[in-house]
């Protein structure tokens, strides 16, 4: 599919992935006027009257709002969490399916060509098998803490599945790993270790605490390699099966928090905390099904994180 021309509709267009996917719809030469970026100010897609408002003459939809953060986060909120991102993704889906745009002749009827959801890596079972494989999706549940936000998520994959038979709605899904770069909220992994690196290094502290042991992986993807997936996969990938989008590489949270510490010069120590929780204890997906649309990340970790550290150190006091 050629986006140049289409209307494209991008919910969570102001958060961190969506900026970066209207940067890289702009980048293919897609136009302001033919982008549709509703804010939640001006849209509460939890109604279908929001959904149905905002599906007229679009081609395309690219699905990123939702509500997420950190482990403390969906500790506190599971009930909204749940609700909000399962709502939103129905309500939104069966709006597409419905709209339709009336051809000039009068005849035909042309709607929403393809609907794209991201969703994430916690979608796997908590006891998946490493590297996360696609044909495993459905072999358990997620982990506990993140299970209200995966199964609303999952849930959309089989709606999307369900629509494309009975309906022949082209609806794809994505499983988006770890995301970092500039513009990421500081409850996540990333940004919170930069920050108190940097407060650190600022204070003259002599050590960082880090919750856990530091012996969980993580499959970090930079993110604006993560918004050249979502829009690849728009263009060019077509099936109902979801697609693993990642690094493919595990990086020890260990190993993350001294890269860190060393890029932004923190000399002292970095002391984990085995009393505090360390979530799931390893994630890495294997991206070889994303190679079908001409995936592959470009940017390294080391890269990634100079690129967000000199983000932070130049937009936080």
């Amino acid at each position: 599919m050629n986006l140049c021309g289409k209307k494209i509709l991008v919910t969570g267009a102001q958060g961190f992935v969506g900026t970066a996917v209207v940067a890289s719809l702009k980048s293919r030469g897609v136009l302001d006027e033919n982008l549709l970026l509703p804010s939640f100010g001006e849209y509460d897609l939890r109604t279908r009257e929001a959904c149905e408002e905002v599906m007229a003459g679009v081609d395309v939809v690219i699905h990123l709002a939702g509500v997420t953060g950190g482990v403390t986060f969906h500790r506190a909120h599971p009930g909204s969490i749940f609700y909000d991102n399962l709502i939103i993704g129905v309500r939104l889906m069966e709006a597409a399916r419905k709209a339709r745009l009336a051809e000039a002749d009068g005849e035909a009827q042309a709607g929403v060509k393809k609907f794209l959801t991201a969703g994430s890596m916690a979608e796997y079972p908590a006891t998946a098998p490493l590297p996360y494989k696609e044909e495993t999706l459905w072999d358990g549940y997620p982990d506990l803490v993140h299970a209200p936000y995966a199964v609303a998520k999952t849930m959309l994959l089989a709606q999307a599945q369900a629509y494309r038979v009975q309906y022949g709605f082209n609806a794809i899904h994505l499983l988006l790993t770890s995301m970092y770069g500039p513009g990421e909220k500081d409850d996540f992994v990333i940004p919170s270790l930069i920050r108190r690196m940097v407060d650190a290094k600022r204070r003259g502290e002599s050590f960082v605490e880090v919750w856990g042991t530091g012996k969980p992986t993580r499959d970090f993807l930079y993110v604006e390699d993560a918004a050249e997936a979502i829009v690849g996969a728009a263009e060019r990938y077509d099936s109902p099966e979801p697609v693993n989008i990642g690094s493919g590489i595990e990086t020890p949270i260990h190993a993350l928090a001294t890269t860190i510490a060393r890029l932004v010069g923190f000399s002292g120590e970095v002391r984990f905390d085995p009393t505090k929780p360390d979530g799931a204890p390893r994630r890495a997906a294997d991206t070889s099904r994303a190679r079908v649309f001409g995936f592959s990340p470009r940017t390294d970790l080391e890269s990634g994180l100079r690129m967000t550290i000199a983000w932070h150190l130049q937009n936080r006091s």
